[in-house]
């Protein structure tokens, strides 16, 4: 039987999605329960890599079981063998067909920043604290910018193993409100493509946080952006303000 995922984790304490030797990775959690459940040694694969540090409110994965078990009791068994911060928010029966990773349309990631001069305990883990004031008009403008398809040399990872770097991005919205747990208004980069590059988003993120500060300008995005130029771009912004939103399937 196949099984669909939708997962949320805290991904502070993790060493992000994909298994790695004895690190400690939602994969690896996860690996471990769904073994233990179908009693053999089985794989869970996710839609694809979150990073050290990056939440998902969202994530989806699929795994192949032999054990006949309704959706509902392996939520609670997974969630049973798990640790506190990674929880199976919804389990179901898919065709055999379905992969998390390959037949996903589209993903959506959210970037929170707490912009204030002090920044809650309570979204410490969650939001990047940036205590400068913020031009959110100005992030709004430039954030048009990234839409379409590009080649995103300059805002992802020298080290991305991808073959190529040519994405689509098909919404840059940028928003904020006033939390009354933080006490201080939380600007909110989200960004939707067809797929991502390792830091990709938090590059993004980052530079548009330049803009907003006006250390940088569109004409030098623009640049960036065509160019390919990595050094024409800011920071990337830290993996505790990004979180996987969303998965979309037909």
């Amino acid at each position: 039987m196949n099984f669909k995922l939708t997962i949320q984790y805290d991904g502070t304490d993790f060493h992000g999605w994909q298994m790695q030797g004895e690190l400690r990775t939602v994969q690896g959690e996860l690996t471990r329960a769904l073994s233990r459940i179908d009693g053999r040694d089985v794989v869970v694969h996710g839609s694809g890599r979150t990073d050290a540090g990056v939440h998902a409110e969202g994530q989806v994965a699929h795994v192949h079981l032999e054990k006949q078990i309704t959706a509902e009791k392996l939520r609670a068994a997974i969630n049973g063998n798990s640790e506190k911060d990674v929880r199976i928010i919804e389990a179901a029966i898919v065709d055999d067909e379905f992969h998390a990773r390959y037949s996903a349309l589209e993903k959506t990631y959210v970037y929170r920043v707490v912009n204030g001069p002090v920044i809650s305990p309570f979204w410490q883990r969650y939001a990047h604290h940036e205590a400068r004031p913020l031009d959110l008009e100005r992030m709004q403008r430039s954030a048009k910018l990234f839409l379409g398809e590009h080649d995103w040399s300059a805002f992802s990872s020298a080290q991305s193993d991808s073959e190529t770097k040519r994405r689509t991005i098909t919404r840059v919205a940028v928003s904020e409100h006033t939390d009354e747990r933080a006490r201080a208004r939380i600007v909110e980069i989200s960004v939707s493509a067809e797929g991502f590059l390792r830091y990709m988003v938090r590059s993004i993120a980052g530079t548009l946080l330049a803009v907003a500060r006006g250390e940088m300008n569109d004409e030098l995005v623009t640049q960036a952006i065509n160019s390919g130029d990595r050094s024409l771009v800011a920071a990337t912004a830290p993996a505790c303000g990004l979180t996987l939103l969303s998965v979309r399937y037909d």
